[in-house]
């Protein structure tokens, strides 16, 4: 606990997987009386009233009706990063209880990861360094060839921050963007990047030689990517996942990759994640999956994505700390 007379806010503790990052945490604590869940369930009745944010890390804590009852004086839900799919936002909305996100904060890392991820396919990277340190390679095959990035085309679902700035990085590889999205965007936008605009999702689907999602999980976009649409990809198109797990039909993808309907899948996002041991069938050599990694190895980055969502709370409690703004 924290100084008494600061607002208080719920976090889910220190240590863990879901510990926020104790070298931030004390700039936090100048502003907030930080609560640790455990401290709350061991006094619910005498902590409760003093809290008035949430702050969600790693999708924790649960934010449910049991919660929201115990917190009389809750006024805001705040999350880093820009998914919500993990809150109900109609429920927490029925408390009268406000939701603050920071849809920019990770815009540049995902997309960075989303190119990474699309090079890391198209050049065969995890299957050349397994190749190159396996103490079984005796020679390099002449013919083990990867894919061509250059003047390829890269079908771009979801054209909001993450998916813009994802284009800005293929024009600089010279690729050819096309984009779906539920808004076109302005032509001035789209003449920047060279961004094509594909009214219909199949039309994308079928020229391009990478398709990345970029789009939110949705009830409308959940599993967007099935059977059906795998199959209108090219044979040796990649599918690049930044998104959400859900957005494709993981059965369907791993049958797509063993009988040849696409040539590969690189994934920072699964269903459950991780991944079970075994479960997922996930063909070796064809599909690239990676733990996102979306902050610099930093204080002050970590800082300023838990301190802008936490300051667009501090507004909302009247107590606006403008150095977290």
């Amino acid at each position: 606990m924290g100084d008494q007379d600061l607002p208080g806010v719920l976090v889910p503790g220190f240590e863990g997987p879901s510990g926020i990052y104790k070298d931030h945490a004390g700039e936090l604590q100048k502003h907030f009386n930080l609560i640790t869940m455990q401290d709350f369930l061991e006094n619910k009745t005498q902590v409760g009233p003093k809290i008035q944010a949430v702050y969600i890390w790693n999708r924790e804590p649960v934010v449910d009706q049991e919660l929201l009852q115990s917190l009389p004086a809750l006024k805001i839900v705040a999350t880093p990063g820009a998914g919500l799919d993990h809150l109900d936002l109609k429920l927490i909305a029925s408390f009268g209880v406000k939701v603050a996100n920071t849809p920019q904060a990770v815009s540049s890392p995902t997309a960075d990861m989303g190119m990474a991820l699309l090079l890391a396919a198209a050049r065969r990277v995890v299957e050349g360094h397994q190749l190159a340190t396996s103490p079984d390679t005796k020679n390099f095959p002449t013919n083990w060839l990867g894919q061509e990035v250059t003047g390829s085309t890269l079908g771009i679902i979801g054209m909001g921050s993450i998916g813009y700035k994802v284009a800005q990085r293929a024009q600089a590889f010279e690729m050819n963007i096309l984009y779906h999205n539920r808004n076109r965007r302005k032509s001035e936008e789209e003449d920047a990047v060279g961004a094509t605009y594909c009214e219909r999702l199949d039309d994308l689907l079928q020229q391009s030689d990478f398709v990345m999602l970029a789009v939110s999980l949705t009830p409308q976009t959940q599993l967007l990517i099935g059977r059906r649409e795998l199959r209108l990809m090219k044979p040796t198109a990649v599918l690049v996942n930044i998104g959400r797990g859900l957005l494709v039909d993981q059965d369907a993808l791993v049958e797509a990759l063993q009988t040849g309907v696409i040539r590969a899948a690189a994934l920072d996002v699964s269903h459950p994640e991780p991944l079970p041991s075994r479960a997922h069938r996930l063909p070796v050599g064809r599909t690239s999956v990676f733990r996102r990694v979306l902050l610099p190895a930093s204080c002050t980055s970590g800082y300023c994505l838990s301190g802008s969502v936490l300051g667009t709370g501090a507004v909302i409690m009247t107590s606006a700390p403008k150095e977290l703004l």
